[in-house]
């Protein structure tokens, strides 16, 4: 039988679309397959804040941090925790991923027209020792344009690829099948299913209209994780993160549903380290939602005070901002599966950033002129818009009004108003001299000795119950799905293994189905800046790959 094309792409998203533009680039025919319509080209990358981890950038520089790849690699190797046989890969793909980060990533894509916010995030702050969990200096480089501008260069060349003739864009393909010829794996069945005019996130439909099966001699999986599907994020829940919440939001639209990391396997593919996963607890529900069950992630800064549902305060050093799992452990061992920020409109003002594109409308506009009027705002408008409208915010003039409200919210009396005070007034207490036991102030001092954090994202120590400072404000979180850690091992050259770790003839895998890399780059924790560059990284090396396999 004749082939379709050299290399067949399942996914759209943007691994698949960095694998694509990379073939097409060598001259290979390829065959993109989605199974949403063509508006949704670019997959959950569109809707990113667009964050990248870099490692001594320029950006850095000029914000007087001292970043090496040295550094970088202790805090990814401390944050991972590798402890498996499966890491072998993992470990190499990490330490692969650091030396880009270090070395020719910004200026890749530098070349293909990708430009940088100038202030560095600081994320993912850890909290623990020099060689636990966390970033050590500030390293989450926001592309300018969030996460449409990071899209932008590769659906070009993609779109290039296809005025070309070397790239035939195949959306409302759903695969459900591979099939294998003498071992290796070349041929790509399933459903076509009926046009959809659905905006892009939204539901489309599941009418199918026919079949397809092609033939390449190389395929590659892109299909993203299984953040959408509740029932396998709940499936795979580890005992080590206690009991899966009964309610979650989703941070990404419900055809993010894992199926096609089953299909691989029953291919031959190894899926592993399936247990790790990635989910945010500050998600508040989106007033204006795309998606099912649409939840937004709040960016903190460090000030908020962190309490439990029953307005216990988080134990150090689980302030904001510093270690997502380990939060997440914490909450599902409470208890209950929503927590709390109590602060200020001081604090939401300066502190408060909304993940995500649409979100960011300065940003991803990439408007310099209402950069800075969100600069010089009390409150930026996407986020009074969810102090106004947002389900999950209770805004007061007062202690006790805003406890009322907050146990309105629940339908529970949860938290007690005069433990609360007590827990607030002793906090305000340490604010008075410049040295504390206060861990959380201390932290705060801290993080305002680095410029960017002092310039725009963490606001001066002062009291919560300071009524210059006010209104007051709580918010209730919950956890956000987003993303997978594990997925299917491969090598560096992005091969997908079988269990016996030998490669799988035919078949490469890159993005999150790859555990961006390796079956799990990220090991247990991640460091953040670090999916996006994931991404981008394994759908260099699979595209790469199998265009000099089909040579």
């Amino acid at each position: 039988m004749a082939y379709d094309a050299d290399v067949i792409v399942i996914g759209a998203g943007l691994a698949g679309l960095v694998a694509t533009a990379e073939l097409a680039a060598a001259g290979r025919s390829v065959i993109l397959l989605d199974q949403e319509p063509e508006q949704s080209i670019g997959g959950q990358a569109h809707w990113s804040f667009g964050g990248l981890f870099l490692v001594d950038s320029p950006e850095q520089r000029r914000m007087r941090v001292r970043d090496s790849r040295d550094l970088a690699l202790q805090d990814w190797l401390g944050t991972a925790g590798f402890d498996r046989p499966e890491d072998h890969w993992p470990r190499r793909w990490a330490e692969a991923y650091v030396d880009f980060a270090a070395g020719e990533k910004r200026a890749w894509l530098h070349r293909l027209g990708v430009r940088f916010f100038p202030v560095v995030g600081w994320a993912e702050r850890g909290g623990y020792g020099a060689t636990g969990h966390g970033n050590s200096v500030p390293r989450f480089h926001i592309t300018w344009g969030t996460g449409p501008g990071l899209v932008e260069p590769f659906e070009r060349r993609v779109r290039e690829g296809v005025a070309r003739g070397l790239v035939s864009a195949r959306f409302r393909h759903r695969v459900t099948g591979l099939g294998r010829t003498g071992g290796a794996v070349d041929t790509v069945s399933g459903e076509v299913l009926e046009p959809s005019g659905a905006p892009r996130g939204t539901a489309s439909s599941r009418e199918v209209t026919g079949a397809f099966e092609y033939r390449a001699q190389a395929v590659v999986v892109t299909s993203g994780g299984i953040g959408g599907n509740h029932e396998l994020v709940r499936a795979q829940w580890p005992e080590r993160l206690g009991t899966p919440p009964e309610h979650m939001l989703s941070g990404v639209p419900a055809h993010v549903d894992g199926l096609m990391l089953g299909i691989a396997e029953a291919a031959g593919a190894h899926h592993v380290n399936r247990d790790r996963m990635w989910h945010y607890t500050e998600g508040i529900e989106n007033w204006d939602p795309i998606w099912a069950r649409h939840g937004i992630r709040i960016l903190p800064g460090p000030s908020s005070l962190w309490l439990d549902a029953v307005g216990r305060r988080l134990p150090v050093p689980l302030f904001p901002g510093f270690d997502t799992l380990g939060t997440l452990e914490h909450i599902m061992r409470t208890g209950h599966d929503h927590t709390w920020f109590v602060l200020d409109q001081r604090i939401i003002g300066k502190e408060f950033a909304l993940s995500g594109s649409e979100q960011n409308p300065d940003l991803t506009g990439r408007s310099v002129r209402d950069v800075i009027g969100r600069a010089r705002a009390d409150v930026p408008a996407p986020v009074r818009a969810f102090m106004e409208k947002g389900a999950d915010f209770v805004v007061e003039r007062d202690l006790s009004a805003l406890v009322r409200g907050m146990n309105a919210l629940t339908g529970e009396p949860l938290v007690d108003e005069a433990a609360l005070r007590r827990e607030i007034v002793a906090r305000d207490r340490e604010i008075a001299n410049p040295f504390t036991k206060d861990l959380q102030v201390t932290a705060i001092r801290g993080a305002r000795r680095y410029l960017g954090d002092r310039l725009i994202r963490t606001a001066a120590p002062h009291r919560l119950l300071d009524p210059k400072a006010g209104p007051l404000i709580a918010v209730r979180l919950r956890v956000l799905t987003r993303k997978s850690l594990g997925g299917l091992a491969t090598d560096l050259s992005s091969r997908v293994l079988t269990a016996e770790g030998e490669p799988l003839p035919g078949l490469y895998a890159a993005g999150e189905a790859a555990g961006f890399g390796g079956g799990g780059v990220h090991g247990y924790r991640a460091l953040e800046g670090t999916f996006l560059g994931g991404c981008l990284f394994s759908g260099r090396a699979a595209g790469r790959a199998a265009a000099r396999a089909v040579a």
